[in-house]
C-alpha cells in the first residue's frame, strides 16, 4: 500500500508540472509569448514538448491502479494473500522516471520563459540555477528538434545538480535553504 500511495503522489507531481508547462504556453503570462516563441506562425514552439509531458502524465495515471488491490494465491494456497509489493515497486519506479522527464521538460520551458523577462533577475539562488541551465541549454528562437535539449534538462533533474548548486549558493550567500533531501541523489 505505501508503494501504491507513493506512485499516486509522484503521479500528481507530474500532473501539476504538466499543467504549469501548459499554462506557460498559453500566452497569458505578461511578457511571455504564446508557445514560448516570439514568432509563431508556422512555428509550433514548445507545443511538442508539452505533448510529451501530457502523454507521460497520462501514462502515469494508468500506472496508478493499486497493485495492492490484487492478490494471486501462491505456494499451493499456503500464501493465499500476496501484497504484490514488487509489482507496486516497479510501477512506482516507472512513474518516478516519467516524472523526472516531465520535470526536465518543465525546466526547459521555464528557462525559455525566464528569457523573456530580461533584464529582470530573480534572487541569487534562482539566478544561479537559471544561469547553470543556460550553460547547457540555449534559448530557442525557432522550431527545431528539441529532444537533445529535453534530454539535457531531464539529466539535470535526474542527477540533482540544481539542488546541489542551490545549497552551494545558499551557503556562500548565507541564505536559508530548507530541504528534506539528503546528500544522496540515487533514488534507485
Amino acid at each position: 500500500m505505501p508503494l501504491d500511495y507513493a506512485c499516486l503522489a509522484a503521479s500528481e507531481i507530474g500532473n501539476i508540472s504538466d499543467r504549469r508547462i501548459y499554462l506557460s504556453l498559453e500566452g497569458d503570462t505578461p511578457g511571455v509569448p504564446k508557445l514560448l516563441l516570439k514568432e509563431t506562425g508556422l512555428n509550433s514552439g514548445f507545443m511538442i514538448p508539452q505533448y510529451t509531458t501530457a502523454a507521460l502524465a497520462s501514462e502515469n495515471k494508468g500506472l496508478c491502479f493499486p497493485s495492492s488491490a490484487d492478490s494471486i494465491p501462491t505456494s499451493l494456497g499456503q500464501e493465499d494473500h500476496v501484497s504484490m509489493g514488487s509489482i507496486g515497486a516497479r510501477k512506482a519506479l516507472q512513474v518516478i522516471e516519467n516524472v523526472e522527464k516531465i520535470l526536465g521538460v518543465e525546466l526547459f520551458c521555464a528557462a525559455q520563459a525566464v528569457d523573456f523577462h530580461a533584464p529582470l533577475k530573480s534572487g541569487k539562488i534562482m539566478t544561479a540555477l537559471y544561469e547553470h541551465v543556460r550553460t547547457k541549454i540555449k534559448h530557442v528562437t525557432e522550431d527545431q528538434l528539441m529532444y537533445e535539449d529535453m534530454e539535457t534538462a531531464i539529466e539535470i533533474i535526474r542527477n540533482g545538480e540544481l539542488l546541489k548548486l542551490a545549497r552551494e549558493v545558499a551557503d556562500k550567500e548565507g541564505l536559508a535553504l530548507e530541504t528534506q533531501w539528503s546528500g544522496d541523489f540515487d533514488w534507485y
